[in-house]
C-alpha cells in the first residue's frame, strides 16, 4: 500500500500524544509503529482536523508543544513556523512526500501564509533535527501534510461556510476504486474580505482580502501484488492584498500593493515488493514550483520569482526478524529566476545524497535505531551528518523512554548564495540537537502523561549584514549588504503533555512549553521566540450526536527584534466550536474564534484576527 494511502486513516484524535500500534512515517521514513520511534511526534488526524474547523494549518500547529508561528497580518499573509526555537527556514515542509521549499525566497523555506486545511487529512510534526532521513533544513523538525487518500469505497465529501467579513470556505473531495485503480481528486475555494495588515489599533483601516482556489489528486494502480504505480498532486493559485512601506515616510501603511501567488507540487513514482514484502523498492520523482509576483498600484511588477526543485529519488526498505535497514539515494536540482525592480537574476544548484538507516529490535520493548547520510552539493561541497535514537519499554508501552541524537544541516539558499545581496563563500548551518524523554499511560488510556527535555546548538547560520558605513571586506561592492554565516544560537527546554480521557464522550489534552532560545554569541533572546506557551483542546460528544469542544492557547512574551528592544506582549486565545449531525450524510456546525476579542501581536504593527464566527455544512456520500 502507498504510504499516502496508509497515512490517511484515522486514528484516535490526538494532537499531543500518540501511542501504542498508531504508525507514523515521518520520523523513519517508512511506516513504524510509535512505540519504535525514538524522536518526539505529534500527529494531528483526520478526527481532530475536523473537530477544530480551521481554516490554515498553522492555527492547528499552534497547539503543538514546541511549535510557535508569525503571521504578518491575516490569512494568507506571510507565516512562519518555528520548531523548538529554530529560524523558519529551518522547518521543512513536505506535502504528500513531497519538499516545498522556495529557492527565490531570501532563506529558501516555505511560506506557511498559503497552506490552507482543505482536503488536509493528517499531520505528522516530528520534532528535533532530522536531516540524516530528510537532508537539508530539517534543523528544527518537519512538518508532513497528507490529503485524503483513496478510499475503497466510492466516496464524495464536501463542506461550505460563510462567516466573519465575508469569508466563504468550500471544499469537496471525491474518491474510489475500480479494479486496480484508485483515486482521489478534491478542490477548495476560499475568499474573505479581511482586515488590515497593517494593525488598525495602530492606523490601519483598509481590509486586505484574501483568495485562494485549488486542488489535489492522488492516483494508484496495482498492476499486481508486489507492484503499483503512484501519482499525487497539489495546486494552488493565491492573491492577497498587502500594506507596504511607501514614500516618503518609507513606514509600515495602508497601501494598494498586492501579490499572487501560485504553488504546484507532484510526485510519479513505482513501488515493487520483493521476497514476500522482505525487500521494499520506491523509485520516484518529484516536482515542486512556486511563483511569486509583487504588484503596486499601478505598473508594472515590483519583484516576480519562481523557484523550482526537481527530485530523482530511490528508497529500499529490508525487513528481516528483528532488523529494519532503510537505503536510499536522491538527486536534486533547484533553481531560481528573479526580477526585482528591473535587476534580473538566477542560479541554479545540485545535491546528491546517499543515506542508511537500521534499526534493531532485539527484545520486545525495545529499539534501536542509527543513521547516517552524505551530501554533495555542487557549490561547497560535501557534509555528512549522523543520527541515532533508543526506546525502552519495560512494560507492553504503558511506561515508554525515548532518547535521541540529530544532526542537521541547511544548505545556504540560492537567493543567499547569488541574489542581489548573495555571497558565494557561504557554507552550511550545521546543528547538534538531543532529547530525552518518557511517557506514561495510567488506569488503562484514561490518561497519558509525557515530558521531554530537548537542546540544540546551531553554528554557521546564516544572517543579513548591513554595509551602510561599513568598510570590512565582504561589503566590497555591496553597499546595501550581504549575507554570511555570523550566528550561533542555542535553544533548550521542556516539553509537557497530559491527556485526559475518563470517560469515552471526554477528551481533554493539555500542552506546556519552556523554551531558552539565545543567541550564543550575544546573550540575547532571538526573535519572535516566547518563552512559554499553554494549551488545552477539550471536546465533549452528548448522547444525542451533538459535539462541544474548546481551544485555550496562552502564548507568553517575546521580542521582535535580535537586540530585545521591542517587545511583544503575550497573548490568550479562546475559541469555541459545536457541530450535530442531520441524519448520516449531513453535519451542520459552527465556531466562534478569539472569544474574548484579545488584542495581539505576532509581528510588530501587523494586525491579526478579532473576534470571529463561523458556520457551515458537511456532506459525505
Amino acid at each position: 500500500m502507498a504510504t499516502a494511502a496508509l497515512l490517511s486513516t484515522p486514528a484516535a484524535a490526538q494532537t499531543t500524544l500518540v501511542q501504542g500500534d498508531d504508525v507514523v512515517v515521518t520520523a523513519n521514513r517508512t511506516e513504524r509503529p510509535v512505540d519504535q520511534v525514538g524522536q518526539s511526534v505529534t500527529v494531528i488526524d483526520s478526527t481532530e482536523i475536523a473537530a477544530r474547523q480551521s481554516q490554515a494549518v498553522v492555527d492547528l500547529l499552534r497547539t503543538v508543544p514546541g511549535v510557535s508561528f508569525t503571521r504578518a497580518g491575516g490569512i494568507g499573509t506571510v507565516a512562519s513556523v518555528n520548531i523548538r526555537g529554530a529560524d523558519p527556514q529551518q522547518t521543512l515542509l513536505l506535502v504528500d512526500g513531497v519538499k516545498l521549499d522556495d529557492p527565490a525566497s531570501p532563506g529558501g523555506g516555505y511560506d506557511f501564509g498559503n497552506l490552507l486545511v482543505g482536503n488536509i487529512d493528517r499531520i505528522e510534526v516530528v520534532r528535533g533535527a532530522q536531516s540524516v532521513i530528510w537532508g537539508s533544513r530539517a534543523i528544527g523538525g518537519v512538518v508532513n501534510v497528507i490529503t485524503r487518500a483513496p478510499s475503497d469505497d466510492r466516496e464524495f465529501v464536501a463542506k461550505g461556510e460563510y462567516g466573519w467579513r465575508d469569508t466563504v470556505n468550500t471544499t469537496a473531495n471525491a474518491s474510489g476504486k475500480l479494479g486496480p485503480v484508485s483515486a482521489s481528486l478534491g478542490g477548495q475555494y476560499f475568499r474573505t474580505d479581511g482586515f488590515s495588515a497593517f494593525n488598525e489599533a495602530r492606523g490601519g483601516r483598509e481590509r486586505d482580502g484574501y483568495r485562494q482556489y485549488g486542488a489535489n489528486g492522488k492516483l494508484a494502480v496495482d498492476l499486481t501484488d508486489g507492484f503499483s504505480l503512484e501519482a499525487r498532486g497539489r495546486y494552488s493559485d493565491a492573491k492577497i492584498d498587502l500594506d507596504g512601506f511607501p514614500a516618503p515616510t518609507f513606514a509600515l501603511a495602508d497601501t494598494a500593493d498586492y501579490s499572487y501567488n501560485k504553488e504546484l507540487s507532484g510526485y510519479a513514482g513505482a513501488r515493487l515488493a520483493l521476497f514476500d514484502g522482505a525487500f521494499r523498492n520506491r523509485l520516484g520523482v518529484a516536482y515542486s514550483r512556486i511563483d511569486r509576483a509583487n504588484f503596486g498600484a499601478t505598473g508594472p511588477a515590483t519583484f516576480d520569482s519562481r523557484g523550482l526543485n526537481r527530485r530523482f529519488e530511490y528508497q529500499g526498505v529490508i525487513q528481516t526478524g528483528i532488523v529494519q535497514a532503510t537505503i536510499g539515494a536522491e538527486s536534486e536540482r533547484s533553481r531560481f529566476d528573479a526580477l526585482s525592480f528591473g535587476t534580473a537574476s538566477r542560479a541554479r544548484a545540485l545535491i546528491k545524497s546517499v543515506y542508511g538507516e537500521l534499526t534493531l529490535t532485539p527484545v520486545r520493548g525495545v529499539a534501536l535505531t542509527g543513521g547516517v547520510r552524505h551530501d554533495d552539493h555542487s557549490r561547497f561541497g560535501g557534509e555528512t551528518t549522523a543520527a541515532g535514537n533508543v526506546v525502552l519499554s519495560p512494560n507492553d508501552g504503558r511506561t515508554v523512554f525515548r532518547a535521541s541524537y540529530g544532526e542537521g544541516f541547511g544548505a545556504p539558499s540560492l537567493y543567499q548564495l547569488f541574489g542581489d545581496y548573495g555571497n558565494q563563500r557561504l557554507v552550511p548551518e550545521r546543528a547538534n540537537s538531543w532529547d530525552a524523554g518518557v511517557t506514561q499511560r495510567l488506569l488503562g488510556d484514561a490518561v497519558q502523561v509525557q515530558a521531554t527535555y530537548f537542546h540544540r546548538d546551531t553554528r554557521n547560520q546564516i544572517d543579513f549584514v548591513s554595509c551602510f558605513g561599513v568598510t570590512s571586506a565582504i561589503c566590497v561592492n555591496r553597499p546595501f549588504g550581504t549575507y554570511d554565516n555570523i550566528r550561533r544560537t542555542r535553544a533548550e527546554g521542556v516539553e509537557a503533555t497530559l491527556v485526559l480521557q475518563p470517560v469515552e464522550p471526554l477528551r481533554v489534552a493539555f500542552a506546556y512549553a519552556y523554551l531558552d532560545a539565545k543567541n550564543r554569541d550575544t546573550g540575547r533572546v532571538l526573535a519572535r521566540r516566547p518563552s512559554e506557551s499553554v494549551n488545552m483542546v477539550a471536546d465533549y460528544r452528548w448522547a444525542f450526536g451533538l459535539s462541544t469542544g474548546a481551544t485555550i492557547t496562552h502564548v507568553g512574551d517575546s521580542f521582535e527584534n535580535a537586540t530585545n528592544s521591542v517587545r511583544l506582549d503575550g497573548y490568550v486565545l479562546v475559541d469555541l466550536r459545536a457541530s450535530l449531525p442531520i441524519g448520516d450524510r449531513f453535519e451542520v456546525f459552527g465556531r466562534v474564534e478569539n472569544l474574548f476579542d484579545e488584542a495581539y501581536e505576532t509581528v510588530y504593527l501587523y494586525g491579526t484576527p478579532r473576534r470571529a464566527a463561523y458556520g457551515g455544512v458537511r456532506l459525505k456520500l
